[in-house]
């Protein structure tokens, strides 16, 4: 039979609290370990209970620095994937800017006939899908 819902707020009672947040610890450490063990994933969980008492969870697999070192060289490649998108980004903000008529005086004189010619060939495409419609 399934469990009717909770309603989710803090625990008043401090003694009941404790319990409670000890119970959910040792169930969330009990699951980190099964996924680890089942699908060879690496975990690391850090909680500071209200009394300021550390508990972590560490896959067995491997050690705490491999795992932080894992977690910077991955952020890392986020940065420098979120900095390139950025990039591109910016310099497709900027060609729809020009394209529009705006921001033309960063263009030298040989990029402007390139623009112009751009802007025949979306004209053309534009009128090409207007006539099949």
């Amino acid at each position: 039979m399934a469990r009717g819902k909770i309603q989710i707020k803090r625990i008043e009672n401090f003694t009941q609290r404790q319990v409670t947040f000890s119970k959910r610890r040792s169930g969330i450490f009990k699951k980190a370990d099964e996924l680890t063990f089942l699908y060879d994933a690496k975990f690391s969980i850090v909680m500071f209970s209200s009394t300021s008492k550390l508990h972590e969870y560490i896959s067995p697999s491997t050690t705490t620095k491999e795992f932080f070192y894992e977690y910077q060289r991955m952020l890392a490649e986020m940065q420098e994937k979120l900095k390139n998108l950025k990039e591109v980004n910016r310099n497709l903000r900027r060609e729809i800017r020009q394209r529009s008529g705006e921001s033309l005086n960063d263009l030298s004189f040989e990029q402007l006939p390139l623009l112009e010619e751009d802007i025949d060939n979306a004209l053309s495409i534009i009128r090409e899908r207007k006539v099949v419609i």
